[in-house]
């Protein structure tokens, strides 16, 4: 039977012997945590604590912002060192609670899983989520409680969970699969009771059939969840991709998957819920894999949030020589660090460090119109023809090409045999033509 999948789409090397067959291994909390402000899409949290607080592990210190925001909390107990500006991942200084640890890991209450979570009401749950601090760990860091609250003329009849992980190097979500497969049906059970969908899968690429054999096991002893074998092509993880190939529904231009009556949430996100709501535990802890030719032992961590990526990286034997460039996520969609003191946070979902051969980058030349980005790109766009106008400053009429659609899931630079560099010059245009549209939209 062949396996379901999308249109579009390229096939990077895989790089998961890296890391696929290790078990996941706990990182013990650091000295010090630097839990930021902002972790997540949205507005940014308010810091309720001020050096000298004593906090316990669990505990809220920061406030969310609005609607689409969400809380942060001590990974650990101990002592609030500062309230400052320090690294962070997304490239710059931002706010952050440090913290010094006791060594205690004092809880701010009980974590353990409470009788009858599946009868509370849907509102209560999804405060709970909203309080834990939950936003999605598969990178995109959007906070969950507002997928679960979609209005009441898009309601959701399709939930899938997202076990794809597609992007190379990366084996987190594969370990947790194999690792806490029932802590995700355990979630899927709260997403049901919140919408009511009408179907539910499990989607999984088919490099994974441990995965897969071991969740289908486990849905035998739960009603109408699929868990459903995917092609091995990237991006087959992305949403609106993921969404085609298992109900061959298509999200709109501008639109968003509760559009076509979808919801999706990464696996991790999926445990998290379970947490949350069962345990009353929030987000303090995920899964990274720390990997790439540039570290001497690659491995799938368990860290707090708020641990610096030096500790991950010592704690996986320190850098290899040449050692050259650090990346937080993976190759295609990551985000190049300029430090490794920049802490782990919600969508941290790996440590890539490259050395000096596969981080060396090509000189760009000239267009020569092979059309090749055109047959990779699963947005159905123009790459070139985007960058093209870009180069040129002529921003509106990339907007009408639809630039805004882009994902940047970085297939157009991946296949491009003269190395431009189009994502960058994608980004920068979607940046410029989202400004030009919110000058009319004041005007």
């Amino acid at each position: 039977m062949a396996k379901k999948t999308f249109s579009g789409g390229t096939h990077p090397k895989e790089y998961k012997e890296y890391t696929e067959k290790l078990p996941i291994e706990n990182l013990p909390a650091p000295d010090i945590v630097y839990i930021p402000a902002v972790q997540h899409l949205g507005a940014p949290g308010k810091v309720l604590v001020k050096k000298g607080d004593e906090v316990k592990m669990g505990q809220k210190i920061s406030d969310p912002g609005g609607f689409v925001s969400v809380p942060s909390h001590a990974s650990v107990s101990g002592k609030v060192k500062s309230v400052a500006m320090f690294p962070h991942p997304f490239g710059r200084m931002i706010e952050a609670v440090e913290i010094e640890n006791d060594k205690q890991d004092t809880p701010f209450e009980d974590f353990s899983e409470r009788n009858g979570y599946l009868n509370l009401p849907p509102d209560e749950m999804k405060k709970l989520i909203q309080e834990g601090g939950l936003a999605g760990m598969g990178g995109a860091a959007f906070p969950t409680h507002v997928k679960l609250s979609p209005p009441k003329e898009k309601p959701i009849d399709t939930v899938i969970i997202n076990g794809a992980e597609c992007e190379p190097f990366l084996t987190a979500d594969h370990r947790l699969m194999l690792e806490q497969g029932e802590d995700i049906f355990k979630g899927l059970e709260i997403i049901r009771k919140i919408l009511n969908p009408k179907r539910c899968f499990i989607g999984i690429e088919n490099n994974k059939p441990d995965a897969i054999a071991s969740l289908k096991n486990i849905a035998k002893n739960y009603k109408d969840i699929q868990v459903v074998s995917l092609k091995v092509k990237y991006p087959q993880g992305a949403e609106k991709q993921l969404i085609y190939a298992l109900t061959g529904r298509e999200v709109p231009s501008g639109g968003l998957p509760m559009d076509v009556g979808c919801l999706v949430h990464n696996v991790g996100t999926a445990v998290s819920i379970y947490e949350a709501v069962g345990m009353r535990r929030p987000l303090i802890e995920r899964i990274v894999t720390v990997t790439g030719p540039g570290i001497k032992n690659p491995k799938n961590i368990r860290a707090r949030i708020g641990t610096p990526f030096a500790e991950l990286i010592a704690f996986a034997g320190g850098y290899n020589d040449g050692a050259a460039k650090l990346i937080m996520g993976g190759p295609m969609m990551g985000m190049a660090q300029y430090t490794d003191q920049a802490p782990v946070i919600k969508g941290t979902s790996g440590i890539l460090v490259m050395d000096e051969k596969m981080a060396a980058l090509d000189e760009p030349k000239p267009c020569i119109y092979c059309s090749r980005c055109l047959e990779v790109c699963p947005q159905r766009l123009t790459p070139t023809l985007l960058g093209t106008f870009v180069e040129y400053e002529r921003f509106e009429e990339a907007e009408k090409y639809h630039i805004l659609d882009c994902m940047e899931c970085g297939s157009c630079t991946y296949i491009c045999p003269t190395k431009r560099n189009l994502v960058h010059l994608i980004k920068l245009g979607k940046m410029e033509a989202s400004a030009i549209r919110k000058k009319k939209q004041v005007a």
